[in-house]
């Protein structure tokens, strides 16, 4: 596959979370509705690692000792903890807004380089955290409906920070595991560590609507067990700031399907904020362009 199609296919599906999330919050609790994703997810990733099997004839090597203790960590932080903090921002938010909120990511990406890589605080990272930022308090001021509502913008900040652990630790541990078994055992993990929420989906799913149980079933096959295959994928051919970096594209086409599916469009203040948002992680985590040296004048002869 190539990583331009890997690439695309998990921006599209990504971006139709925040509007699946947000259409099924309606119906589902933010621990119900991640467990109900998950189960689906897990399904669908189990379907995709058997099939690769099948055709390659080779069983999928699974990490052991140390290395499946941090991909177990890894898959319950992304799989689980992040899912609950983003469905719970979009019970306070629309789902423009939180995807604005939670794609100042790879900005939070480049200064967990710089802490644990040690690839340091250069002046373009300070300039593009501080626009960044500028836009989160932008957008802290009002949402949709123009009121205050913190925590939901505290919510989707939570998610952005899971987002970037999960992304920077992910590259690291795609150098020891193949990335399709990654997010399988990922997604299992994930889905145990939610199933104290059993009991709020079995009696969310009796309640809820048909149109409500299938987006969250969607959610479950199309932005987890396809996007995460896809993501991994890109991830193990691409830098971490490379591959973050293609999100950009998630906040603007969260916009357009939330108003034409959802009919819900972000204050002005939010797109002033989300402008800002996304300036500064480009700022941020775009590489500088290097110029080249100019070569010496030969001096002229009498």
């Amino acid at each position: 596959m190539p990583v331009v199609l890997a690439v695309a296919v998990t921006v599209l599906l990504w971006a139709s979370a925040f509007i699946g999330v947000r259409a099924a919050g309606h119906d589902y609790e933010p621990g119900s509705l991640a467990l109900g994703r998950q189960l689906a997810g897990s399904v669908g990733v189990t379907a995709i690692l058997a099939v690769r099997w099948l055709r390659s004839g080779t069983r999928p090597v699974l990490p052991r000792g140390r290395l499946l203790v941090a991909v177990l960590a890894w898959g319950v932080g992304w799989f689980s903890l992040y899912n609950l903090a983003l469905n719970a921002a979009e019970q306070h938010l629309d789902a423009g807004t939180t995807a604005l909120l939670v794609n100042v990511a790879p900005v939070l990406v480049a200064v967990l380089a710089g802490v644990l890589l040690g690839e340091g605080f250069p002046r373009r990272l300070l300039v593009g955290m501080a626009a960044a930022f500028a836009g989160v308090a932008v957008i802290a001021a009002a949402t949709s409906s123009g009121e205050r509502d913190v925590l939901g913008v505290a919510l989707g900040l939570t998610a952005a920070v899971l987002y970037a652990g999960g992304a920077t630790s992910q590259k690291r541990l795609l150098a020891r595991v193949d990335a399709l078994t990654m997010t399988w055992v990922g997604c299992l993990a994930g889905t145990v560590a939610l199933v104290p929420f059993a009991p709020a989906l079995a009696a969310d799913a009796a309640a809820a609507p048909p149109s409500s149980t299938w987006a969250v079933v969607l959610l479950g096959l199309g932005p987890t067990a396809v996007a995460f295959t896809t993501w991994g994928y890109a991830l193990s051919r691409l830098s971490a700031g490379r591959a973050a970096a293609t999100t950009y594209l998630v906040p603007p086409l969260v916009v357009v399907l939330s108003w034409l599916v959802l009919a819900e469009v972000p204050a002005p203040v939010t797109f002033a904020g989300g402008a800002l948002c996304l300036a500064g992680v480009a700022v941020a985590t775009l590489p500088r362009r290097r110029v080249a040296p100019v070569p010496p004048v030969p001096a002229a002869r009498a």
